[in-house]
């Protein structure tokens, strides 16, 4: 115990609210030696970003906290305010998981890392400024001297990732807490920040505390793990000890939680319900007065077909135009080139004409947060779409729909008068479905629908939308850049890149034989496990 960097002892977290005591974390106890890296796994709810942050002391006033985390033997629960200022940053730091959240939009990225230099080091910003650039180098942002005074916006998702490591390693820490730092990333990224972190690791001889609900980079990325539950401490271990024995029931559902199968092959014979030819999206990025405005085109001559019942599946990293393209083929961008859905020409129509259409085609979205109101029920939600499109039926006909179509997601709809935020990230993506399915669509665009919930209920939603889709003969775009999730429900898939299709074809033969190089490395970058 005396070589343990960090130690939490029986930490136990209860939030005091308005309704009662909500345990959050249960007696949990764990340690982290110098230079090692410990996983802290789990699903959404089980108490480890909770434990980490008790951990930096920055949980919220309504919680209360007993137990001891000890630091190089200093208990921080019991160190002043001043005091855990000064290891917070200097010693310990943190990465948060959703770096455009954790960075101000309004200041420079250079200003933003200066300024823990400033706070921790008392270097003003003319001595700050060389070692924010030496910072952003080693993070591996390109032209540092340049990038050093960009916004965040303007910064893909990986740089602003990366902006975040340089910030928590300013200091050069002992201890590094990542809280799910490359769950919404792709997954060439992904690989690229978690070297990173391993090389910087090895350069500092840091210790790692990694949360995350991904089994599959801890496999590769850490020393020992501990599974958390429910706010408690169900199984720890080696990696290797627990990947290859894991002794709770709960474990092995996490290890095993990679979606499976594949989907059954559509009949050739069957009619094409959506078709492009030539697809082309730009978007402008300065106008002139007297010249030319300037543009970017992010779909660049796509042609795609889509038969009744298929399921194509899209790839590729961000940027790629994989959204855009889904957007424009649902006529939500405008974009050139040839449109036909049931062998209709929509590319020319307008929206008063788009609308009869609109309920034949219906969009899942990523963040099912963000595409839920927060003010309206979740009934209401769901009825939105029938009041517009069905104005015909009365309240008690859209209750009745409402009801079914809760059904069909396996919601209980006495459910249906509570807020979207009284429910979990899966089920909350179950009511995005619901909205959808209750207009009868033919065809769903599903942008995205997995890649912010755990794997466990990544695979129940896969297999919801499986079964929707054999039971509705739904026709379904598939965009995405988990190419696991891909895999298991797509008949074809266009792998993307910079707005071109690179590769195309049956998804067997995409996965099993890919032959261009940049389908070799998102398959390299996402399948890294499975040579192990």
């Amino acid at each position: 115990m005396a070589d343990n960097l960090l130690e939490i002892d029986n930490l136990s977290v209860d939030f005091q609210l308005p309704n009662g005591t909500v345990p959050a974390v249960k007696n949990v106890s764990f340690s982290i030696q110098p230079g090692e890296t410990l996983a802290l796994v789990g699903e959404s709810g089980s108490g480890k970003s909770v434990s980490s942050t008790a951990a930096m002391r920055l949980l919220p006033e309504l919680a209360r906290t007993s137990g001891a985390i000890r630091f190089k033997n200093e208990d921080l629960l019991s160190v002043t305010p001043k005091r855990m200022r000064r290891i917070r940053g200097n010693a310990i730091s943190m990465i948060f998981q959703e770096p455009m959240t954790s960075l101000n939009p309004l200041q420079r990225i250079g200003a933003q890392i200066a300024e823990v230099l400033e706070k921790h080091l008392g270097l003003n910003k003319r001595q700050a400024r060389p070692k924010v650039i030496e910072l952003l180098e080693q993070v591996g942002i390109p032209e540092p001297a340049r990038r050093i005074d960009s916004y965040p916006y303007e910064l893909s998702g990986g740089q602003r990732q990366r902006v975040m490591i340089a910030m928590a390693l300013a200091c050069e820490p002992e201890l590094l807490i990542a809280d799910e730092p490359t769950t919404a990333l792709d997954v060439t990224v992904q690989a690229q920040i978690l070297a990173l972190l391993k090389d910087l690791q090895a350069r500092y001889g840091m210790a790692i505390l990694f949360i995350t609900h991904d089994l599959g980079i801890v496999r590769h990325f850490a020393d020992r793990m501990c599974v958390m539950r429910y706010g408690e401490l169900v199984e720890s271990g080696t990696t290797t000890e627990v990947f290859s024995n894991p002794q709770r029931d709960y474990t092995r559902m996490l290890i095993d939680a990679d979606p499976r199968g594949h989907k059954a092959p559509v009949d050739a014979t069957l009619p094409m319900l959506l078709e492009a030819k030539d697809v082309r999206v730009r978007f402008a990025l300065k106008k002139r007065l007297f010249r030319a405005s300037e543009y970017f085109e992010a779909v660049r001559g796509i042609d795609l077909s889509i038969r009744r019942g298929q399921t194509v599946g899209i790839v590729g990293e961000s940027g790629s135009g994989k959204s855009t393209l889904g957007r424009a083929l649902l006529r939500l961008l405008k974009s050139r080139g040839e449109i036909r859905f049931d062998g209709q020409d929509i590319a020319a129509l307008d929206t008063a004409n788009m609308r009869p259409l609109r309920s034949r085609m219906q969009v899942v979205f990523q963040d099912p947060f963000g595409s839920l109101s927060p003010r309206m029920t979740v009934g209401e939600v769901i009825s939105e779409g029938l009041r517009v499109h069905h104005p015909e039926l009365n309240r008690r006909q859209r209750e009745a729909q409402v009801v079914e179509a809760l059904k069909e997601v396996a919601l209980d709809p006495a459910m249906r008068n509570r807020y979207p935020h009284e429910f979990s990230g899966g089920q909350r993506q179950r009511i995005a479905i619901a909205r959808a399915l209750v207009l009868k669509p033919e065809f769903l665009l599903l942008d995205e629908p997995t890649s912010a919930l755990d794997r466990s209920v990544q695979v129940t939603v896969i297999d919801l939308l499986r079964d929707l889709q054999q039971k509705h003969d739904l026709t379904y775009l598939f965009i995405s850049h988990d190419l696991s999730v891909v895999r298991a429900l797509a008949d074809t898939v266009l792998v993307m890149k910079e707005g071109q299709v690179v590769e195309q074809g049956a998804t067997d033969a995409i996965f099993a034989n890919p032959r261009e190089r940049y389908t070799q490395e998102l398959m390299r970058a996402a399948f890294v496990g499975d040579a192990a």
